[in-house]
């Protein structure tokens, strides 16, 4: 995994248990996790926006906060990218097509 995640998902977990005034990871977790799911949708709609308006710049600025806050629920739920990744090895030579159709039947 990119030292840049393992550094994020570190960040987050120090910050987790800071006072909530003075860290954001803290006040996220602090209203719950509804509401780190909803950060987590709106910047995933703020990525489309940007997407659909052919701005590259803003997709990456957009991207990394949808990482971001991707790293807060993960946290939250105990899982980190290293398992999502695991997941991605899973389903490495897997149709897409076959991989849902898969899922339906579980």
């Amino acid at each position: 995994m990119s030292g840049t995640l393992k550094r994020l998902e570190n960040t987050i977990k120090e910050r987790r248990v800071a006072d909530p005034a003075l860290s954001y990871v803290a006040k996220l977790r602090a209203k719950g996790r509804a509401k780190i799911a909803q950060k987590l949708g709106e910047e995933a709609v703020e990525t489309v926006i940007a997407a659909m308006q052919g701005d590259a710049k803003g997709v990456t600025s957009e991207a990394a906060d949808l990482l971001f806050h991707l790293a807060v629920l993960l946290d939250d739920l105990n899982l980190s990218f290293d398992d999502v990744l695991a997941e991605l090895d899973r389903r490495e030579g897997v149709s897409g097509i076959d991989e849902k159709a898969a899922r339906k039947t579980e």
